[in-house]
């Protein structure tokens, strides 16, 4: 397929050019329909929701909140309510407004703090916020604080305002964008190798948004998801491409044509991106043991975008490879590759002596590395799942000081109301008990509809507050059992309280399924036990690591102020979730590209330190690179302007520089080098038993169809001859390296004085036979091996390396 695309470039461009510009067609004239369905089946608060949408279906619309504060005097003196009171009746008159209840009206007495300072009025739109149009919101913004004078402040709170707080959409993925075009271009220093793998992460970002935005229309999928798809969307999409493309021109830089590099690129990486992908989408495809429907959207929309990158890489990339050609190096690569031949095979610079440093100190690198691993886990012992809310925006937001109002005037707790739901019975007695129970600070009830009361509960403390959980846990338990009436406590509150119960009661199973997971995957890929063994407890010590950062900074406020972020509060409760698929999938991301090339050194040698070694230097370069753009697409995130959109970013950006820089480069090769060979260990009942799975295509493989492969054993052979000049002297010194066709180094020598060579080949095949020396021109040529010893004479000509025999 990866040639087919090389070569019908034109046509996979055309293809994608018209998938991207028709979902974006279709996606702007449908609109988006996303909806937040926080129901949980089987809960107290899902009962107590049921019965409020049976006796009262007509409260449908958002309600959001106009507040407003005096420095002195009352807010019913005349001065106040001449400038709020028109204001109010101008709001109630808009095109998409119900009804606005004022604190002037009869029945708003209530509505007025009891200092008489602090007031406030809500606005019911025909809407949910979602099907709020950001004009009529700004709107009712505008005719409210233009009512606003000195020591007469004026804000507003609710969900429909707080959509139109939000920045543009797009800005934080432009921002993670351009950061990766950076480290992109100082990794690669060629634009046009720069922006292929952006430009395939944009067509597959694009195309699945889009097709998200139409799967609304048809199931639900949360205001969130397409978010989160896009965090992720954008990561994995550059960073699949990445490999793909370093490997491509890791190939051309060795001596192969761009064609045969491409297809060997995507034959051997290209595998790797295809298992990685699936083990992504695996992994998000956990989330279901959750049972919760609030993530069935999650999962739609990030499973989706993760499919599309994985197809722009293996279709698109190679056609935009196709398209450049040669142009895939920089100017300089290309002067270079033509003054002085292909490059060596084997890893050279930082990366091989970082390599070879944990090869010589393996205990001392694994014990640091884990001790700071567990520093950075230990504030997770004291997580709390729970939900944001407004008080958690930043000080300067309309939404949060209008929280801060509400707060003054009526107590902490009236911003999360709690709802007791009395289906028949007495409701006056209950009323009297809720009363009278400690934390509730109002008690009201409403008229009741068809046998159905609805009593509010203000409590004494704020929404976050555990003394608020208390309170319910102790309505539940005690207040409303006493009472013998059938009740059931509801709201905001509540929910997110037993969405978090739901979240901690299920997170092991949904832990131990892609943990087991993983570990039969990897088991099956590299034919060893404890290799998945190690991957699985990296996942669990990087998830640990990663909430320890997640909860430092937005549980307990630390950095929150230099991030820009708002008020410090719980950890939201769906969070843990979907962070643990992502980071899980992530980390077998970069696990399958680490242990696959070691797996590939241990299969030709049987050496575990020279197999742990070369794959570590071979590969740790291009991990962090990713990790990098990974870590500056998540981290941009901060900007979406959404609380769980930042918790996300942050600790995605957090998981995946722990696991790149500490884990997959010194924690896991030190612990390989510890453990020996042991760490390709399988029992052979069990590797009979087990299928195989391919990670890395067999280097024996033949690109070219018309090869052929002479009949053999497959047992080792060698290639010998001499290094001649055209006169026939011979040349001393000539560097000879016989590479494989995916461009590994097999074996490398120097030619003695009478110009004699000799190499070894490990079996029958195609290989590339690099060479190079002093005064005269690299050069590099294919050669065909039999069962046979092959008699090769290169002859080092001013033009090209010849066959003499």
């Amino acid at each position: 397929m990866a040639r087919w695309c090389y070569r019908h470039r034109l046509v996979v461009l055309l293809l994608w050019v018209g998938a991207v510009l028709g979902l974006g067609f279709a996606g702007s004239a449908a609109g988006t329909n996303y909806a937040d369905t926080f129901t949980l089946p089987n809960t107290d608060s899902t009962r107590a929701y049921d019965l409020m949408q049976k006796a009262f279906p007509e409260r449908s619309g958002d309600t959001d909140t106009v507040v407003w504060k005096v420095d002195d005097g009352s807010v019913r003196d005349d001065s106040v309510r001449s400038r709020i009171a028109p204001a109010l009746e101008e709001i109630g008159r808009m095109k998409g407004v119900g009804d606005v209840s004022s604190p002037y009206a009869a029945q708003g007495a209530t509505q007025i703090s009891e200092n008489g300072r602090i007031a406030y009025a809500q606005v019911t739109f025909t809407e949910q916020a979602n099907g709020v149009p950001k004009e009529l919101v700004q709107d009712v913004v505008d005719t409210s604080q233009d009512a606003e004078r000195a020591g007469l402040q004026v804000e507003l709170g609710g969900q429909a305002i707080t959509r139109i707080q939000e920045p543009p959409t797009g800005i934080a993925e432009m921002v993670g964008i351009m950061a990766a075009a950076v480290v992109l271009f100082l990794a690669f220093g060629s634009l046009f190798a720069m922006l292929l793998p952006l430009v395939v992460a944009i067509a597959a970002l694009g195309t699945g948004l889009m097709a998200t935005s139409l799967l609304s229309h048809v199931t639900d999928v949360p205001e969130v998801a397409p978010l989160l798809g896009s965090l992720i969307g954008l990561g994995v999409g550059i960073d699949y491409a990445l490999f793909i493309v370093t490997r491509h021109r890791r190939g051309i830089l060795r001596g192969m044509k761009p064609e045969e590099s491409a297809v060997t690129a995507l034959n051997t990486s290209g595998r790797a991106v295809l298992f990685a992908g699936g083990t992504v989408c695996i992994a998000l495809a956990g989330m279901l043991v959750m049972n919760m429907r609030f993530l069935d959207g999650v999962v739609v929309a990030t499973s989706l975008t993760v499919v599309l990158s994985v197809l722009a890489a293996t279709t698109l990339l190679p056609a935009l490879l196709g398209m450049l050609g040669m142009r895939v190096l920089s100017r300089k690569q290309r002067r270079r590759l033509a003054a002085t031949g292909p490059e060596p095979a084997e890893a050279s610079g930082l990366a091989a002596r970082w390599s070879m440093y944990v090869q010589q100190r393996p205990r001392s690198i694994a014990a640091g590395a884990l001790v700071v691993m567990v520093i950075l886990a230990l504030p997770v012992l004291s997580i709390r799942l729970g939900a944001t809310d407004q008080g958690n925006h930043k000080d300067s937001t309309t939404t949060r000081q209008a929280y801060d109002l509400l707060a003054e005037g009526f107590g902490p707790g009236f911003n999360g109301p709690l709802q007791v739901v009395v289906d028949g019975g007495d409701a006056d007695a209950l009323v009297s008990a809720i009363r009278s129970t400690e934390g509730v600070a109002q008690v009201a009830a409403a008229p009741p509809s068809e046998g159905v009361t609805v009593i509010q509960v203000v409590p004494t403390t704020s929404p976050q507050s555990e003394k608020t959980d208390q309170l319910i846990d102790r309505l539940r338990d005690d207040v409303i059992p006493e009472s013998g009436t059938e009740a059931h406590v509801g709201g905001v509150t509540a929910v997110f309280k037993d969405f978090a119960a739901v979240t901690g009661d299920r997170l092991p199973y949904f832990v131990a399924a892609i943990i087991t997971l993983g570990f039969l995957l990897l088991m099956v890929a590299f034919r060893s036990l404890v290799v998945p063994l190690t991957a699985a407890l990296m996942n669990l010590i990087a998830a640990a690591a990663s909430f320890g950062v997640l909860v430092a900074i937005f549980q307990w406020g630390w950095g929150t102020g230099l991030l820009g972020l708002g008020k410090e509060g719980p950890i939201t409760a769906f969070l843990p979730v979907i962070m643990l698929s992502l980071l899980f999938g992530l980390s077998m991301d970069y696990q399958v590209f680490l242990v696959s090339r070691m797996h590939e050194e241990w299969v030709h040698t049987k050496d575990n330190a020279r197999a742990v070694r070369v794959g570590l230097a071979e590969t740790s370069r291009v991990i962090n690179c990713a990790a990098l753009i990974m870590i500056c697409v998540f981290s941009a995130f901060v900007l979406s302007g959404d609380m769980e959109g930042a918790m996300a970013g942050i600790g995605l950006a957090a998981a995946v520089a722990l696991d790149a820089f500490i884990l997959r480069t010194a924690l896991v090769p030190a612990a390989m080098h510890l453990l020996g060979n042991s760490n390709w260990w399988l029992p052979a009942g069990l590797e009979k038993r087990l299928p195989h799975l391919a990670v890395e295509p067999r280097e024996e493989e033949v690109s070219e169809p018309h090869a052929r492969v002479p009949d053999a054993d497959g047992g080792s052979t060698v290639i010998h001859g001499f290094v001649r000049t055209p006169d026939g002297a011979p040349v001393e010194g000539a560097a000879l390296t016989l590479l494989s066709k995916g461009g590994r180094q097999l074996d490398r020598v120097t030619s003695l004085a009478d110009g004699s060579y000799i190499v070894s080949a490990p079996s029958a095949g195609s290989y590339l036979l690099a060479v190079t020396a002093a005064e005269h021109p690299s050069r590099a040529r294919h050669v065909m091996v039999g069962a046979e010893p092959l008699v090769y004479d290169v002859e080092l000509a001013e033009d090209e390396v010849d066959a003499v025999n």
